[in-house]
């Protein structure tokens, strides 16, 4: 999909504030209302737009512990590796995962209430996995830029 200035505003638009109106999204792209709905649309057909949701604020919901955390496999069959990738999917600890090059082999950015929390996240859950043999942990201290 070829995208010309108009719709990557229009998409700029819609990630600083999804529930934005039609109207008011037209307005400030510069077009009409049928126009703008029509990219959109065309938008979410292609396949350029996943889904919409919600930010929350983790603080408020008790989350104030904060990771990136570094994790180092053992076994890299693809048996060991579904396991872990099925039980790091399914924990909501876990709010993003990575497979990435260097000295890791997976990256996730974890979330808990506090340390002691973390701590059983880490001990109960992440290290009985057959396939982990380390995690490095980089306590998240302010976000910059989400």
């Amino acid at each position: 999909m070829n995208l010309d200035s108009k719709d990557r505003h229009l998409l700029a638009l819609l990630q600083q504030d999804c529930r934005a109106s039609n109207a008011d999204l037209a307005d400030n792209v510069g077009m009409s209302t049928s126009a703008c709905w029509r990219r959109i649309r065309a938008f979410e057909d292609a396949g350029l737009i996943e889904g919409y949701g919600a930010r929350l604020r983790p603080a408020k919901l008790g989350l104030t512990f904060h990771a990136i955390v570094h994790v180092n496999l053992t076994r890299h069959d693809p048996a060991h590796l579904k396991r872990f990738i099925e039980a790091v999917s399914a924990r909501e600890e876990v709010q993003e995962c990575f497979a990435i090059t260097g000295a890791a082999d997976y990256h996730m950015r974890v979330r808990c209430t506090d340390i002691e929390a973390y701590n059983r996240f880490m001990e109960d859950f992440l290290f009985a996995l057959p396939a982990v043999s380390s995690a490095q942990t980089n306590v998240i201290l302010r976000d910059i830029k989400s």
